[in-house]
């Protein structure tokens, strides 16, 4: 569906204009989000128009002023949209369409579940699978990953069905820090593109084998009676910022922040929470400005419980 132009509209005499949207083209239902026109020219009077999905009356013929704030968002707001823009002077000189821009609403349905297969700490050059999969039957899943907040890139596979569930299993690597970041997923219909599920829970995935390993050792005897507290401390030469712990492959609450220590080492120290099964652990360590790029993980330490 296309919004009619003047006749006297000649798009593509001035530069060519672009869509954006902030903070991002996936819009969870109910929430806002910021349509920008931009020709990188004195213009900043544009008009909208809508290529797929259900018409927006309220987008015939206004001329919208450089920003446009969409929301509370529908279903209905789902759909390609163009823009254009002329100077205010001269109606007829309108610059070229921009490149389609489409709008996804999330939320229409109930979320998948996002697990990294073996785990989600990945060495580096290794492979790993990010498992989408639900109890509806979606036609699609979409994994989008994400760098401070804002969707980097997205892949979508057609979904695979067993026992009236769905799932479809995304494939990264060999890993390369560029891999390292926050992913989510959902589900959608042939039928409905734009319209997607609510985002699965996020999953960390963390790129390892970058620095040097530090070492674990247990602060008190390794051997612990069921329900009794131990610390564990990470140490290193390497002037890390932070230190993690993981527990089978899989990392524990937040990182600590490393502290120096007389000996010019660095360290932070985990007191667990009372030990119940016997575990095996490692620790690694990273910086502030690559807080998805760890370390080598030390040498494991065996705690036995009896």
């Amino acid at each position: 569906f296309f919004l009619l132009l003047t006749p006297l509209a000649k798009p593509g005499i001035s530069n060519k204009s672009s869509l954006s949207a902030w903070p991002s083209h996936v819009v969870s239902q109910g929430q806002y989000v910021t349509l920008t026109c931009d020709t990188h020219s004195e213009s900043n009077l544009f008009k909208l128009y809508k290529e797929h999905g259900t018409p927006i009356p309220q987008f015939h013929n206004r001329i919208f002023q450089k920003r446009l704030l969409l929301g509370p968002a529908t279903p209905a707001y789902a759909g390609t949209y163009r823009c254009y823009s002329y100077k205010h002077q001269y109606h007829n000189e309108l610059s070229s369409y921009s490149d389609p821009l489409k709008i996804i609403i999330s939320g229409i349905y109930r979320k998948p579940f996002l697990l990294a297969l073996p785990t989600p700490l990945v060495k580096l050059g290794e492979k790993a699978t990010l498992k989408c999969h639900s109890e509806i039957m979606f036609d699609t899943f979409t994994l989008t990953s994400h760098r401070m907040g804002i969707i980097k890139d997205s892949f979508q596979l057609s979904a695979e069905s067993h026992l009236g569930m769905s799932h479809a299993n995304f494939p990264i690597g060999p890993v390369t820090p560029d891999h390292a970041g926050t992913y989510t997923c959902y589900g959608s219909y042939h039928q409905t593109p734009y319209e997607w599920s609510e985002s699965s829970d996020p999953v960390d995935i963390k790129i390892t084998g970058l620095y040097k390993k530090p070492t674990l050792s247990a602060m008190m005897n390794p051997v612990v009676m069921p329900g009794e507290n131990m610390t564990l401390s990470c140490t290193s030469d390497h002037h890390f910022d932070m230190f993690h712990l993981s527990r089978k492959g899989v990392p524990q609450v937040l990182g600590l922040p490393a502290v120096q220590s007389h000996n010019g080492t660095f360290h932070a120290n985990f007191l667990l929470d009372p030990v119940i099964q016997e575990e095996n652990y490692r620790c690694y360590g990273s910086f502030r400005n690559s807080c998805y790029v760890w370390s080598s993980p030390s040498d494991p330490i065996y705690l036995p419980v009896i």
